[in-house]
C-alpha cells in the first residue's frame, strides 16, 4: 500500500506475446504488436511464435527476443515441459493466437496475468461477440479491455528496403492459396490473361508464393511467358519490400496478399465461398486501397471481370 493508503501499480517488466500464425493472421498482429510495445516501453518483450515467422519478428521494432514454439504434442512430456519453460517468468501474457490450444498455454504458463479467452484469466476477453469479429476488430476490443490503445495502422518503414528492386512499374500475382483448400484458388490459366493485360499496359507481371506452386507459374506463363517467376525466392521481409514497391497485387485470400496490403500496396483480393471477407479480408493503410472480388465459385469469375475491377 502507498502512504495514501492505494494500491501501488506495478508496471509488468517481462511481457510475453503469443502469436503462432498462420501468415494472414500474423500481419493482422502487426497494429498490437506495436500497441503492446508502446504501453510497454521499459518491458522487456518476448514473442513466442512458430517458425516460419521467427527471422521477421527479429527484424521488427516491436521485440527484445523472439523463441520459437515447436507445438509439441500433448503426449510428448519433454516438448512440453520445453514449452512450460518457454511460457514462465512473465508479468503479462499477450494471447493474440486465442485459439483452444493456446487457452491450454494459460495454465502451463502458472496462470499469470493474462489477456486473452483462457477460462480464469484476469483480463479475459469478455465481449460475447468476438468470434464473429474481424480479427483486427477482435484484437483492438481484447487489448482495449486489457486498458490498451490500438490507434492507425502500424509503422512499417522498416520493412520497405528489403528485397529485389525490379525495375518500375510491376504488379504481383499471388495465384497461391492453402494446398489443401483449393476452392480458395481462381484458375491460374486466368490470372495469366490477368497478367497479359498487365503486360500490355506496360506493367511487368511478377508472380509470387511458395516453390511447391510451381504448376501454378507454369500455368501462368503458357499464357504470358513474360511473367517473372520469384515463387519460392523471397523471405517474408524480402516479399514485403517487393510489395511495398509494386504497383498493385492481385491474389486469393491468402497470406502474401495480407503482407501486400499492410505495406500499403493497392490490392485486389478474390475471395470464395470458403472464406468471409467480413471476417479475414486484409486491411490496408488507406481507405479504398484494398478491394474485394467475391464469388461463390471462383471458376465462374471472369478475368474480364478482375482486369475491370483492377483498372
Amino acid at each position: 500500500m502507498t502512504a495514501q493508503g492505494q494500491d501501488t501499480i506495478v508496471a509488468p517488466s517481462r511481457v510475453l506475446v503469443i502469436r503462432l500464425g498462420a501468415l494472414g493472421d500474423f500481419v493482422q498482429s502487426f497494429g498490437p504488436f506495436g500497441a503492446i510495445r508502446k504501453a510497454h516501453p521499459k518491458a522487456h518483450i518476448t514473442l513466442l511464435t512458430t517458425k516460419p515467422f521467427v527471422e521477421l519478428a527479429r527484424l521488427s521494432p516491436w521485440f527484445d527476443s523472439v523463441e520459437e514454439d515447436t507445438r509439441p504434442a500433448w503426449t510428448d512430456l519433454r516438448g512440453l515441459a520445453r514449452l512450460r519453460g518457454q511460457l514462465r517468468g512473465y508479468d503479462r501474457v499477450y494471447d493474440l493466437q486465442t485459439s483452444s490450444r493456446t487457452a491450454r498455454y494459460f495454465r502451463l504458463a502458472g496462470r499469470p496475468e493474462w489477456s486473452g479467452h483462457a477460462r480464469g484469466a484476469a483480463l479475459v476477453h469478455t465481449n460475447p461477440w468476438r468470434n464473429d469479429m474481424h480479427t483486427r476488430a477482435r484484437q483492438r476490443n481484447q487489448l482495449q479491455e486489457a486498458g490498451l490503445t490500438l490507434d492507425g495502422a502500424p509503422d512499417l518503414s522498416w520493412l520497405r528496403g528489403y528485397g529485389p528492386v525490379l525495375p518500375d512499374p510491376y504488379a504481383l500475382l499471388v495465384p497461391g492459396a492453402a494446398a489443401h483448400r483449393p476452392a480458395k484458388r481462381w484458375p491460374a490459366r486466368r490470372y495469366g490473361e490477368v497478367a497479359q493485360g498487365l503486360l500490355a499496359r506496360g506493367i511487368r507481371p511478377v508472380i509470387v508464393g511458395s516453390g511447391a506452386e510451381q504448376p501454378l507459374v507454369e500455368a501462368i506463363q503458357a499464357v504470358c511467358p513474360q511473367s517473372l517467376d520469384l515463387t519460392g525466392r523471397t523471405s517474408l521481409p524480402e516479399l514485403a519490400g517487393l510489395a511495398a514497391r509494386a504497383w498493385g497485387a492481385v491474389g486469393n485470400d491468402t497470406g502474401p496478399m495480407h503482407l501486400a496490403a499492410a505495406m500499403g500496396c493497392r490490392c485486389l483480393v478474390l475471395f470464395s465461398a470458403e472464406s468471409v471477407p467480413a471476417l479475414t479480408a486484409p486491411v490496408g493503410q488507406a481507405p479504398g486501397q484494398v478491394r474485394v472480388l467475391w464469388a461463390r465459385d471462383l471458376a465462374f469469375l471472369s478475368a474480364q471481370r478482375v482486369a475491370a475491377t483492377l483498372w
